[in-house]
């Protein structure tokens, strides 16, 4: 599997999305960014850890 995305860019797209006040949901990421989903859950335990560690920055 390889990554595109690094840890950083992982948690700068999820606060985009987050100011943007798009849906932060699970599901919703799988759907629609599957690709920040899958980059997410290598470098975090959960989608939940990947929130918080976004919401420290």
């Amino acid at each position: 599997m390889e990554n595109t995305l690094g840890p950083d860019e992982v948690l700068r797209r999820i606060n985009k999305m987050r100011t943007a006040g798009g849906s932060l949901s699970k599901k919703y990421v799988k759907q629609y960014d599957p690709e920040l989903m899958k980059n997410a859950l290598f470098y975090f335990p959960s989608w939940d850890h990947a929130l918080k560690n976004a919401e420290d920055l």
